[in-house]
């Protein structure tokens, strides 16, 4: 065969071939077959019923070789775990998907940084932000993990208070940019910048009250078509720079729409 992808057709439909005789009762026969690439089979070419054949001759130089079950024992504990069993624990342990874990996987520093950002915090919110924050921005600047301007303990820390409410999705964005650039614990970056999330229920209603006021033509659409709540949660996420808690937000504008 003169090309790698026929080696690897020849393989597969050779497997297929031979699972299914097997299946079947059958035996498989001791053969050369050949690889035909236009109909994607192989055929048998000539046969060799006996070892050697294949000009199969035993080494009179090799010792015995003796192996004892402790020796084996010792190399399987000593061992590191495996993709496929980091994978699946990643799925048991964090409620992964199939292709999550396999992304995470994929290479052994990928799946150490997010070992570290998951690990006692919310696995799903951990992988999104490994995943689609840091791995998109380290692929559109061209660095690797290892590369990686901001740490897994300081991404952990930004999960930590996305997770207790200190922040919203939109102000986690944002301190993740500062966090890349300028580093730093992002703890004391949101103290120290005001960046916390409004939750102070008055004070997000009065915006609430503040914006439907202003805007009596979207009161009465939005009443008509619910669907036009996000329009005013939209306008008190942008008069509060992004601070209010969305949830909040949401919740007082149906309340006050009377929908």
């Amino acid at each position: 065969m003169n090309s790698i992808s026929y080696i690897g057709d020849a393989i597969e439909y050779e497997a297929r071939r031979q699972i299914e005789i097997i299946e079947d009762g059958g035996k498989i026969d001791q053969e050369t077959r050949l690889f035909d690439p236009d109909k994607g089979e192989t055929r048998s070419m000539r046969s060799k019923e006996e070892a050697h054949d294949y000009r199969y001759f035993p080494d009179p130089d090799l010792l015995p070789l003796e192996i004892e079950q402790a020796w084996v024992d010792g190399i399987a504990a000593s061992m590191p775990e495996l993709p496929d069993a980091k994978k699946a624990r990643f799925m048991a342990d964090f409620g992964l998907t199939d292709y999550d874990a396999s992304v995470l996987t994929a290479e052994l520093d990928s799946a150490r940084y997010f070992d570290e950002v998951a690990r006692g915090r919310d696995g799903k919110l951990a992988a999104n932000w490994v995943i689609n924050e840091l791995f998109g921005r380290l692929k559109k600047e061209g660095h690797d993990i290892t590369e990686s301007p901001v740490s897994a303990g300081q991404l952990g820390g930004i999960v930590d208070l996305i997770s207790a409410g200190t922040i919203s999705g939109k102000i986690a964005k944002d301190l993740f940019e500062i966090v890349w650039t300028e580093g730093g614990d992002p703890a004391r970056i949101v103290e120290a910048r005001g960046m916390k999330q409004v939750t102070d229920t008055g004070a997000i209603e009065a915006a609430v009250d503040e914006i439907i006021a202003a805007n009596p033509d979207q009161v009465e659409k939005a009443r008509a078509n619910a669907k036009l709540v996000g329009w005013f949660v939209g306008q008190v996420m942008k008069s509060t720079g992004g601070k209010a808690n969305p949830a909040a937000v949401n919740d007082l504008v149906v309340r006050k729409l009377g929908l």
